[in-house]
């Protein structure tokens, strides 16, 4: 079981991209799925999340920039991301809790650079 990010890239501010992450392997449900991020020095930090039943959490600061969507069919969760600020520059990290025959697990994918500059 393993999780592939896809889609990051430089982008000028106030410019978009849209990530995805696609799970893939022997997995029997998916759980709550998120994205993170994290710069040089700091912590991993809390993007979104939705859980399971679709309910959606965003940190305030990116949530009217940032759409988290799940296609259920392709086992893959999205990342939209409008006006985006020089400030977003980091390396975006998907999330997943998966339920494989071994049971309920936390599973990361590689991580995505995205880089906000002019």
């Amino acid at each position: 079981v393993q999780l592939q990010a896809s889609g990051g890239g430089l982008v000028q501010p106030e410019g978009s991209l849209r990530l995805s992450c696609a799970a893939s392997g022997s997995i029997l449900s998916i759980g709550a799925m998120a994205w993170y991020r994290q710069v040089p020095g700091k912590q991993r930090e809390l993007v979104t999340v939705v859980s399971g039943g679709g309910n959606t959490n965003y940190v305030d600061s990116m949530k009217s920039r940032f759409t988290i969507s799940v296609d259920n069919g392709k086992n893959t969760v999205a990342l939209q991301m409008n006006s985006l600020k020089p400030e977003d520059t980091a390396v975006y990290y998907c999330n997943a809790n998966l339920r494989t025959s071994g049971g309920w697990r936390s599973y990361w994918g590689q991580g995505t650079q995205v880089t906000v500059s002019s």
